[in-house]
C-alpha cells in the first residue's frame, strides 16, 4: 500500500470514529437531550468544575438569588474537592459526569471510552452521590461514546445555548449578551465554574461569575423559572408542562 493510501485510510478511519459521530451526536440524534419543551422554565448548567477559588462563589450566587443548576463535574476534582460536591447536591443542584479527567472522546480508545465513563461514575458514588447525566468534554463523541454513556446508565445531555465563556477574548458582556439575547423556555445554558485544566485560573470563571451577576436577576425579572437538568426529565417523562 502506497503512503497516499495509507494517508487517506487513516484519514478516513479518523472521519468514522469521531467527526461523524460527534455531528450525529450533536445536531441530529433524538438519543441526546439539547432543550426542554417545556413551558416555564430555563435549565442552567456547569461545566468543568469543582474549582475551590470559583465554584464556592457560583454557589453564594445561586443561593442568593435562589436559583437552582446542574453541575457537570470532573470526577478527578471531585475526589480532591469532595467537601465542594456535597455542598452542590446539599443545596439542591443536580450532579452529573463531565469525563474523569476531561480527556477528549476523539483521543480515546473504546475500552478508554467505557472505562472513563464507569470510573466518572464510581468516583461520584463513592462520595454519596447518584449520577444520571452526562455531558462530554468538549462536546465532541466517538463512535463508542454514546454506546457507553447509555450502558453506564447514563444519559448524554447537550445544550441550546452556549456562550464561550471559556474564551481567551471572552467577556462579561459577551457572555451576558449571547444567554439575554437567546434565551427561550426550555433553553440549557453551558457556563462554566473552572477551568478544564486542575486549578489553573483563566477568564472564564472570573467574568462568568460577572456575568451572572447580570444574568440571574434580569431572567429573574423576565419570569423565567430556573429548574435542574433532573426536573426537566421528570416533567417530561410525566408529560406536563413545568
Amino acid at each position: 500500500m502506497k503512503i497516499y493510501e495509507i494517508l487517506v485510510l487513516l484519514v478516513f478511519i479518523v472521519f468514522l470514529y469521531d467527526f461523524l459521530p460527534s455531528f450525529w451526536y450533536r445536531y441530529c440524534s433524538s438519543s441526546i437531550k439539547r432543550k426542554f419543551n417545556n413551558e416555564g422554565g430555563i435549565f442552567l448548567t456547569f461545566d468543568d468544575g469543582p474549582n475551590p477559588n470559583y465554584t464556592l462563589e457560583v454557589l453564594e450566587l445561586l443561593k442568593k438569588y435562589d436559583v437552582k443548576a446542574t453541575f457537570f463535574v470532573v470526577a478527578e476534582k471531585a475526589e480532591k474537592y469532595k467537601d465542594i460536591v456535597d455542598r452542590i447536591a446539599e443545596e439542591g443542584h443536580i450532579l452529573a459526569i463531565h469525563s474523569y479527567s476531561h480527556k477528549s472522546a476523539w483521543l480515546s480508545t473504546p475500552w478508554q471510552t467505557n472505562r472513563d465513563l464507569k470510573n466518572s461514575v464510581l468516583v461520584l458514588e463513592k462520595l454519596g452521590h447518584e449520577v444520571k447525566y452526562f455531558r462530554p468534554p468538549w462536546g465532541v463523541f466517538n463512535l463508542f461514546t454514546q454506546y457507553y454513556s447509555k450502558k453506564n446508565g447514563l444519559q448524554t445531555i447537550f445544550w441550546s445555548i452556549i456562550t464561550r465563556d471559556w474564551d481567551p477574548n471572552a467577556t462579561v458582556d459577551s457572555t451576558v449578551h449571547r444567554i439575554l439575547e437567546s434565551v427561550h423556555q426550555g433553553s440549557i445554558i453551558v457556563l462554566h465554574d473552572s477551568n478544564h485544566k486542575f486549578d489553573e485560573d483563566n477568564g472564564a470563571p472570573k467574568h462568568t461569575i460577572e456575568a451572572l451577576k447580570i444574568i440571574l436577576p434580569t431572567l429573574k425579572e423576565r419570569g423565567f423559572c430556573f429548574k435542574t437538568i433532573e426536573e426537566g426529565m421528570e416533567m417530561e417523562k410525566a408529560g406536563t408542562n413545568i
